[in-house]
């Protein structure tokens, strides 16, 4: 649930929870204020009975109006003035009344006197005063809402803004700052704590890239000189015929590290972005070409390969194509068992390439990671398919990983 969306319903719930409850309060209360009007005005005319009586020395004349009712009845002794409320039919119509009862005497005679006024008008003006609040109010609360919308919506617009440039971006690309968060202290702090963050991570980054680099070159003068006393230790009889095993695994581990030095200097030089991708390549012809180049292999492990290519033309590298699919068929190949077979499919700009397995699945999250290997792989330099991935994002390709029925899938969209 997005922030917005979070902070509005609590905003509409607390709302119209307040708005419930102020409603309430506001109805007993103006009810409370209307009512004690009524007292004051039935007060007002006891005092005048009382008045009447005592500049007369009788009771007033009864006179029954629309909006008052006055009764006389004799009592047996005084009572205190108490106010009620309550239901009468005094005039065919059974109305809510307001009334006031007290006792006067009257020549040594004591009466008891009813004043009530009907309810109508009161309760009529309660309503009306409560429904124009009430609309008042709920017309507050959407107006409120519809701005608090809006409002948000612009106010967290530098935000959003921020996340899809932090979504695209790639530590190998050139660095494009966020944009600034406006008048927003909270969105500029936070722009600009990623800003050095992304500053940080690509120096530490091209720092790293710089050592590989540099460390790879600097590993081609000492394999120069270890091939070249190795060549010396072979032409010598003597130390061959003694010592021919450990030879044999030394050049078996240089030959290893040159492949990893090859691979360590590729991947920097695509790193780098030093090939133009701008080639026409026909890819099937590439996958063609690879295929017949690993024949003698296939035929020695008695690997089926079945290749269905349709002509396919993308813009890429030629260096880069030979070395993408390379590593993917030898990947086919090296990770396949004896009797397995390889499917090779290329229709509409997708590559699909699909061995058996030899040892099971690879791990998904691991497999394009520089120097991951299987555990029953104990030749490789662990870099072929970092390759295959680091070619595929400088040229903006997809290619993923997947295991079906016990067999390694990989396809590459040159999309």
């Amino acid at each position: 649930m997005k922030l917005s969306e979070k902070y509005n319903r609590l905003n509409v719930a607390a709302t119209i929870s307040i708005f419930i409850v102020g409603s309430c309060c506001f109805y007993f209360l103006l009810n409370y204020i209307l009512i004690r009007e009524l007292d004051e005005e039935l007060k007002s005319e006891k005092q005048e009975i009382e008045s009447y009586v005592v500049l007369h020395g009788a009771l007033p004349e009864v006179v029954h109006t629309k909006n008052q009712y006055t009764f006389f009845k004799a009592a047996h002794a005084p009572l205190e003035t108490v106010y009620v409320t309550g239901k009468h039919n005094y005039d065919g119509e059974e109305e809510d009344f307001r009334e006031i009862h007290f006792t006067i005497a009257v020549q040594d005679r004591t009466y008891l006197v009813n004043v009530a006024t009907p309810l109508e008008g009161t309760e009529s003006l309660l309503q009306a005063i409560i429904a124009i609040t009430v609309a008042m109010i709920a017309m507050i609360l959407l107006a409120g809402y519809i701005i608090n919308r809006v409002v948000i919506r612009k106010l967290w617009l530098p935000f959003y803004e921020t996340i899809e440039k932090v979504k695209g971006y790639k530590i190998a690309d050139i660095y494009v700052p966020v944009t600034e968060g406006g008048q927003i202290d909270e969105f500029s702090l936070l722009n600009q704590s990623i800003n050095e963050m992304i500053a940080k991570v690509q120096q530490e980054y091209n720092a790293l890239k710089g050592f590989t680099g540099q460390a790879a070159h600097e590993m081609q003068t000492p394999l120069a000189v270890i091939r070249s006393k190795l060549d010396m230790l072979v032409q010598d009889e003597d130390v061959a015929r003694k010592n021919g095993q450990t030879i044999t695994d030394i050049e078996r581990s240089v030959q290893r590290l040159s492949r990893l030095h090859q691979s360590l200097l590729l991947l920097t030089k695509v790193e780098n972005k030093q090939f133009s991708l701008n080639e026409r390549v026909y890819i099937d012809q590439v996958v063609a070409g690879k295929c017949s180049e690993y024949d003698e292999m296939t035929e020695d492990r008695n690997i089926t390969v079945s290749q269905q290519l349709s002509p396919t033309e993308i813009i890429f590298h030629h260096h880069l194509a030979d070395i993408l699919i390379n590593n993917l068929v030898n990947n086919a190949i090296k990770y396949n068992r004896a009797g397995g077979t390889i499917d090779i499919v290329l229709i509409g700009k997708i590559l699909t390439i699909t061995n058996t397995s030899r040892s099971g699945q690879l791990d998904p999250f691991k497999i394009f990671k520089p120097f991951y290997r299987s555990e029953t792989d104990g030749e490789g330099s662990g870099l072929g398919l970092s390759i295959v991935r680091q070619v595929c994002d400088t040229a903006g390709y997809f290619v993923g990983y997947d295991y079906v029925d016990g067999k390694h899938v990989f396809s590459v969209k040159f999309i």
